[in-house]
């Protein structure tokens, strides 16, 4: 599972030309399951995520998480994560988990961070054409493969 996070001071998506959500200051996580992937990737990434001190603290240093800044979270699937650019020049997504294994690890993720950070995460539509616009703060953008834990 590859999460890409985006330190946000504003994020929002568009579906079908009508706002469907938006977020002030947090992350944008854009989230690709790939096929190996099972919920102990979920919660590998979920911790992750919601305690990773990328956030500034008084003095401006990244040392704060988004728990400690009650920040929000736009979740959002991305299966292109998982492209293979090795061969030729059309990226394959022979490693991108099918919808029907992805969709239920991605609402999983969606809820376990819930319950981490204590509030609703915000998200597109699993499937659809979106279109998200975002101030990306710093810029920060981190990427994150729950395959290299170690």
């Amino acid at each position: 599972m590859i999460a890409v996070l985006q330190r946000v001071l504003s994020c929002s998506l568009v579906i079908e030309a009508q706002e469907h959500s938006s977020i002030s200051n947090g992350l944008l996580v854009l989230l690709g399951v790939e096929q190996r992937d099972s919920m102990e990737d979920v919660m590998y990434l979920v911790k992750k995520i919601t305690q990773m001190r990328i956030f500034a603290d008084a003095e401006g240093k990244m040392n704060l998480s988004l728990k400690d800044v009650d920040g929000e979270l736009m979740i959002v699937s991305q299966f292109t994560l998982h492209a293979s650019t090795k061969k030729g020049n059309r990226p394959s997504f022979t490693d991108a988990a099918r919808p029907e294994q992805a969709k239920p690890l991605y609402e999983s993720f969606i809820e376990q961070c819930e319950a981490e950070i204590g509030k609703v995460c915000k998200t597109g539509v699993f499937g659809a054409d979106m279109k998200i616009s975002l101030i990306n703060d710093g810029p920060v953008t981190i990427i994150i493969d729950s395959q290299n834990k170690v």
